[in-house]
């Protein structure tokens, strides 16, 4: 019996190019061209959340969960934002979003960047690669399939 739920999806957005701007701008609209944030929307928490993983990256470091509240408050206070959408249950929700677009990997509570990978490689490896093509072969079998009820 089919399902009406999604296996997986994702949510692709053209922007104008990037031109010198901050990386938190940047971040921000690397989360709306991928659907993570919707335009307009003013609780853009998983910008900060992506900026604690990068940063984590770097150094190769994992993180708990806690360890990325802390991580994003400090960016918030840094860049003069509320800091708001900081609840545990909402940072765990946005790592999930993440880690359903297979960009982040979750061991033993702690979390990184798929295996310490910047994430234009992660973008090219998991959703280009991975995700995109997988979707458009699924959307063509059902293409196919209506082709053949029509004969």
């Amino acid at each position: 019996m089919a399902r009406d739920a999604p296996l997986n999806e994702i949510t692709l957005r053209r922007y104008e190019r990037p031109y010198e701007t901050s990386r938190r701008e940047l971040v921000k609209k690397i989360c709306l061209s991928l659907g993570l944030l919707q335009p307009g929307d003013s609780r853009d928490v998983m910008v900060d959340v992506l900026l604690a993983l990068d940063d984590a990256r770097k150094e190769r470091k994992e993180m708990t969960s806690f360890e990325i509240i802390d991580k994003i408050k400090a960016l918030r206070q840094e860049h003069s934002l509320e800091p708001k959408g900081l609840a545990e249950s909402n940072i765990r929700r946005q790592l999930k979003r993440l880690r359903d677009l297979m960009l982040v990997d979750k061991k033993n509570n702690v979390y990184r960047l798929a295996e310490f990978e910047p994430l234009s490689h992660l973008f090219e490896q998991k959703i280009e690669g991975f995700l995109i093509p997988q979707t458009i072969e699924r959307v063509k079998e059902y293409l196919g399939k209506i082709d053949e009820s029509v004969r």
